[in-house]
């Protein structure tokens, strides 16, 4: 008998919570995600990775992926499991300068985000594809008043590309390519009688992975 995959486990008991209740798509959606990451293999192999990139397109400052002479960069974390075929991570990312700076003020955007991922195993190299639900969070400093507040925050959505290549059984590189979009409207800090807008960009980015 064919098993059922990941998603029917994670999918239709949030359907039943959905026809029972009022509960919000965004919340069900989130629900699925997390719930899909969590079901990931208990073979699956386990990662770390620090990213280093920058944006571009949509809000940011580089309107293009190339070509681009004001290059903001984006730096985070990944921490996640990579089975056979499926797996899932959580990643922190942090987006400085994003709007740029006036005088001593600067401004980020930071993003923590839950995806699931699409990543078949072939020998020491792992394309994959991933989309997921998170956070995005526009903020002028990197205080603690600041990242702790529940204002500017929104949810968002991302989806991407990328490889991983593992050299040895415990360290590798990946590079990917993203695009984020929050659901709520911002504040574009630094410029007057501007309108909110819905954030969007892309990001490029290189990695460091170490597994165990």
């Amino acid at each position: 008998m064919t098993r059922p995959c990941v998603f029917y486990y994670a999918i239709t008991p949030l359907m039943r919570m959905r026809m029972r209740s009022d509960v919000p798509w965004k919340v069900l959606l989130m629900g699925a995600v997390l719930t899909m990451a969590a079901a990931v293999p208990a073979r699956a192999q386990g990662y770390i990775s620090p990213l280093i990139g920058y944006d571009f397109g949509g809000n940011a400052g580089c309107p293009d992926i190339s070509n681009c002479e004001d290059k903001r960069t984006n730096i985070g974390v990944a921490i996640g499991k990579m089975g056979a075929i499926g797996g899932g991570e959580l990643e922190f990312a942090d987006a400085k300068n994003f709007f740029g700076d006036v005088g001593d003020q600067s401004s980020s955007v930071i993003t923590l985000m839950g995806n699931f991922m699409i990543v078949p195993a072939l020998g020491p190299v792992h394309p994959y594809l991933l989309a997921g639900l998170g956070l995005m969070k526009t903020h002028v400093e990197l205080t603690t008043s600041d990242v702790l507040s529940t204002t500017n925050n929104s949810l968002a959505w991302d989806v991407g590309a990328g490889v991983t290549i593992l050299f040895a059984r415990h360290i590798g590189i990946r590079g990917d390519l993203r695009h984020f979009h929050s659901t709520k409207s911002f504040p574009i800090p630094f410029v007057a009688n501007s309108e909110d807008e819905k954030l969007n960009f892309g990001r490029i980015s290189g990695a460091l992975v170490f597994a165990f």
